[in-house]
């Protein structure tokens, strides 16, 4: 664990937080600040590489990702909001750079990079951030943060701290929600179906908050609740924790506004 003289981090939004959800990313300042971290968001940073990594694009991944390494140089600690992002830094990149002049400084990279309830819980030793929520809340686990890093504790820890809240049991709660980038449209048919069991055991769970800790898990299952007609909102857990939106602005009014440059 770090002392408050020793609270600096580098937040890394990642690209869909910076161009779809920019309330996560002021959340995520918020939240980490009101811990007493200085918080830097250094400029240049735009994605992790992953997407192309996944779709088979290896070059263009490493060129991508070798630009992160080079601007998260001599950071300190990075906080991503995002499991999946995450994941990709600590153990994909080990892979992406193997035998490359990229390897070590990917190793060390990986090293000091968190996710943000693993960050807050793990890292600082903070398990309640003076949270209020009145309502009905149940946590989806995001594949990645869970899988990957073990995620899911940590975030139920903070969650199960917010003053009246009533955080529901979810079925299925490690279960994928049939997102996974580009599995949705390589598998489109599939990954409906997984979202219908997802939207039946929210259903189930008597929430009327879901919050997870991936904004792609967002996407998926505010779609999915919206054409349902759904009162049950989603957030993510930065924003719960920070108590900044829980009235919020719909994504599409975000889209090519870029907050963190």
């Amino acid at each position: 664990m770090v002392t408050s003289a020793q609270r600096r981090a580098t937040l890394f939004v990642t690209c869909i937080v910076d161009q779809v959800y920019p309330t996560i990313g002021q959340a995520s300042v918020q939240l980490l600040e009101s811990q007493g971290v200085r918080v830097h968001v250094p400029k240049g940073l735009t994605c992790c590489g992953q997407m192309a990594f996944n779709a088979g694009f290896r070059d263009e991944s490493y060129a991508i990702a070798a630009r992160t390494i080079e601007v998260l140089r001599n950071q300190g600690d990075v906080v991503l909001p995002s499991g999946s992002c995450t994941a990709m830094i600590r153990h994909l990149y080990a892979e992406l750079f193997a035998h490359s002049p990229y390897a070590n400084l990917a190793h060390e990279l990986a090293g000091r990079t968190y996710e943000l309830s693993e960050y807050l819980v793990d890292r600082l030793g903070v398990s309640d951030v003076g949270a209020h929520y009145q309502g009905r809340i149940a946590y989806h686990d995001a594949c990645h943060g869970l899988r990957y890093l073990g995620v899911g504790p940590q975030a139920r820890t903070l969650l199960n701290a917010i003053r009246a809240a009533e955080v529901r049991p979810l079925d299925g709660c490690s279960e994928c929600c049939g997102f996974g980038g580009l599995f949705a449209v390589k598998h489109a048919a599939i990954s409906e179906t997984m979202l219908a069991r997802k939207l039946a055991q929210i259903e189930a769970s008597g929430a009327d908050l879901i919050v997870t800790g991936d904004a792609s898990c967002m996407t998926q299952i505010a779609g999915g609740l919206s054409r349902q007609q759904s009162n049950v909102r989603v957030l993510h857990i930065a924003e719960v924790l920070a108590e900044v939106e829980i009235q919020r602005i719909t994504p599409q009014r975000h889209r090519g506004h870029r907050v963190f440059t």
